[in-house]
């Protein structure tokens, strides 16, 4: 076999499979060591299975076998010293894309002697220490990171405790905006001291913002939200999943004269006018996500379809929305249905898959799916009648969830010839999610030789936000 086949197999390979394959023989080791094979490598353990055990042989790797082709790096605590960024700096040229995992640090490593880092940084990912200070590490990088275009910031939400006594500011966002004016795209995720005046500052020094997310940053109250906007004239996704917003500053918004796509208000605590008089100023809405609300009624759907702009969108998330009736959504969907491409209904008991399999002939666009809730139901679902409307109707679908009861689930002895037609007409489709054990295996019996699919028994719910986030920004988002 050529070389270049050889090598064009091993690149589908993840890069602990490839390490194993090198042992074969000498002309596999040859191939395993190709340098475009490492243009992305993580060093984390837990994510790639890779490990490396000290820094000589890491440093030896980045010389020897990432060099030139090195683009994006992902550096465990352990494995971020002085040396291994001044290696990354000198041997790695165009290195764009970089996460640092500190995580796990209980103590960082000594950064007094750090003269040098990657200076063509186009994404960053830092995440962060609950209650390690970065200052010191953080104020030898600011000269070399003016070019950032994406910053991600993870925080420690899934540590913090309900009581939690002291909250340290663990890195300065007021100095960091300071030397990242070229920012598109900011994630502060799970950060428990950002609050609007964080906000407020990115907004002052990024004048090219794009997407700004703030999900589970629970002191951000949106006081500060006008003055993004009128900041931000290119601000087209924002995300504000689980914050603390308040309807007295959303309103402020002058929203009628923003640019914003892409809308993520899920678990914020919202009247219905505060809704009503946003989503109705709104000029060109393609994604909304405003699920967990009680304010999210009838009365603002149809204040949306009668007042706003829906022509544009595209993907609607209204998970355990339970203030919705089924005939306001039914109205929706057979309206503005056949422009959907992303829709979730989870969580709502009253919504069963006898609307679904109403609705199911006008959703012909549909990419991404997700419907049930895992609360009993008085009556039962028919999946195998559910699934071949979808299959007759939804040639597009990519992903499709299923998050109903187990015991609310029926099937008969027709489920595999009805599994079969789906697999058959949906050609597309790349991931299914199944709650339900018997039913799984049933389908994964059905598609097991369909190697395009990955089917998946959980009951986690998929993001269809951060679908299209992905969509938007792909050919930023690199990792």
């Amino acid at each position: 076999m050529p070389d270049k086949v050889l090598l064009k197999i091993f690149s589908y390979l993840s890069h602990k499979q490839i390490c194993s394959m090198s042992r074969v023989c000498k002309k596999w080791r040859t191939i395993a060591y190709n340098t475009s094979l490492w243009s992305s490598v993580s060093l984390r353990p837990e994510i790639s299975g890779l490990h490396v055990t000290s820094l000589e042989f890491l440093l030896s790797l980045i010389s020897v076998r990432f060099g030139p082709s090195l683009r994006y790096i992902e550096l465990p605590i352990e494995l971020i010293t002085h040396t291994v960024l001044h290696e990354l700096a000198n041997r790695c040229p165009n290195l764009t894309h970089m996460l640092l995992d500190f995580s796990t640090a209980m103590q960082l490593h000594d950064f007094s002697e750090l003269q040098a880092f990657p200076t063509k940084l186009r994404y960053l990912c830092v995440c962060l220490s609950e209650v390690i200070f970065m200052e010191g590490f953080m104020r030898k990088i600011y000269n070399f990171i003016n070019g950032l275009e994406i910053l991600h910031l993870i925080g420690t939400y899934e540590k913090v405790e309900e009581e939690e006594e002291e909250i340290y500011e663990v890195i300065n966002v007021h100095k960091l905006k300071s030397a990242t004016p070229n920012l598109r795209v900011i994630n502060l995720y799970g950060i428990n001291f950002v609050d609007d005046s964080h906000i407020d500052a990115f907004s002052s020094n990024c004048i090219q913002l794009e997407c700004l997310a703030v999900n589970y940053c629970s002191k951000v109250t949106g006081s500060t939200m006008k003055t993004l906007f009128q900041r931000s004239k290119r601000l087209r996704c924002l995300l504000m999943n689980q914050t603390n917003l308040i309807s007295e500053y959303v309103m402020q918004v002058e929203w009628e004269k923003s640019s914003v796509q892409e809308l993520d208000i899920s678990g914020n605590d919202l009247s219905t006018e505060c809704l009503i008089d946003m989503l109705v100023r709104i000029p060109t809405l393609k994604f909304l996500s405003a699920g967990q609300m009680n304010g999210f009624n009838d009365a603002v759907l149809n204040a949306f379809m009668e007042q706003g702009n829906v022509r544009h969108l595209i993907a609607l998330n209204l998970d355990y929305s339970d203030n919705l009736s089924d005939e306001c959504l039914y109205k929706f969907l057979s309206r503005y249905g056949h422009q959907l491409q992303g829709l979730s209904l989870a969580g709502m008991p009253h919504i069963t898959d006898q609307l679904w399999n109403t609705v199911l002939p006008v959703l012909n666009n549909i990419i991404i799916m997700v419907m049930g809730t895992q609360e009993r139901l008085s009556g039962n679902v028919l999946v195998d009648q559910l699934m071949d409307g979808i299959a007759t109707n939804c040639p597009r679908l990519e992903r499709l969830e299923l998050k109903w009861d187990p015991d609310n689930l029926r099937f008969s002895d027709k489920s595999q010839k009805a599994i079969d037609i789906f697999r058959v007409k949906c050609l597309k489709l790349k991931c299914l999610v199944l709650s339900d054990g018997r039913y799984y295996e049933i389908v994964k019996a059905n598609f097991e030789r369909a190697d395009r699919l990955t089917v998946v028994r959980t009951t986690t719910c998929c993001s269809v936000s951060n679908y299209y986030l992905l969509q938007n920004y792909k050919d930023l988002i690199f990792n």
